[in-house]
């Protein structure tokens, strides 16, 4: 069997209260664990969203980001003007904007490439303190965890 091929059907469902719980609890570590390794990052969660989320749009409309991180317009307006007063985002041209196009400027996609950094660095310590045995299941799961995470993307493109 090849990692093409999938997996034969087994009839066992995770838990999906415990993998929601296990994702959440991870979400929190990894942003703690950022926080600690990367103390001169003084951007908010919802700055580094907002910033990841144009860097795979470039040429977003504030109103399509909106929708994308479900945050009222003025949220998004808000986040928007503080990092382009920061020189991350650039605001194509236009009368309106709201229907400006919205890329990242070389600071900003150098602070969305440290945070990934950051990121990497953590799960790549991390990894390295779990038992073999552990590292060995993860590493079974991760076509799993790659195609639920394109699911949950889908349903969020669904009902967007």
């Amino acid at each position: 069997m090849t990692a093409a091929e999938p997996l034969p059907m087994t009839g066992a469902r995770p838990d999906e209260t415990a993998l929601a719980d296990v994702i959440a609890c991870l979400r929190r570590a990894m942003r703690r664990a950022a926080r600690a390794a990367d103390p001169a990052n003084t951007l908010s969660v919802a700055q580094l969203e907002l910033l990841s989320c144009v860097s795979e749009h470039p040429g977003i409309r504030p109103g399509q980001l909106a929708r994308l991180l479900r945050l009222a317009p003025n949220s998004v307006t808000t986040l928007v003007n503080g990092l382009h007063t920061q020189n991350m985002i650039a605001r194509g041209s236009g009368d309106d904007r709201r229907a400006v196009t919205l890329t990242l400027t070389a600071r900003g996609r150098k602070a969305v490439r440290s945070w990934q950094a950051t990121n990497t660095e953590i799960l790549r310590t991390a990894l390295a303190d779990l038992h073999p045995g552990w590292q060995h299941l993860l590493t079974a799961a991760m076509p799993a965890l790659d195609e639920l995470t394109r699911a949950i993307d889908r349903l969020a493109d669904q009902r967007s």
